[in-house]
């Protein structure tokens, strides 16, 4: 399934869409250093981390998108890093739970 599915499906709304990559399942954890030893290549990435940190993670794991859940705030350095760098991301007023539950229905 590509990202843009996965988005219209769980209801995202896109605050960067860089490439329609492919979602191969998804991954949740704030501590950057665990996502970034963890997270596998096509992973959706759950978080509330919207800082140009977060970035960095997401391109050195590979991931198709972030997905800041609960509303969370991507930062101006942040979105301008993402947009430089090629990465989706994507926000949901759901919990992380939700969201997760919702992303599994969608590719299974």
């Amino acid at each position: 399934m590509k990202i843009s599915e996965l988005a219209e499906k769980c209801g995202f709304i896109a605050l960067n869409f860089a490439e329609d990559r492919d979602v191969e399942g998804c991954y949740i954890g704030d501590l950057l250093s665990w996502v970034m030893g963890r997270a596998k290549e096509n992973n959706v990435w759950l978080t509330v981390m919207g800082n140009v940190n977060a970035i960095a993670v997401a391109v050195l794991a590979d991931v198709s998108a972030i997905v800041l859940t609960e509303n969370s705030a991507l930062d101006s350095e942040a979105l301008e890093r993402a947009k430089q760098r090629g990465v989706n991301i994507y926000s949901t007023e759901d919990n992380t739970y939700e969201t997760a539950k919702k992303i599994i229905a969608a590719i299974e």
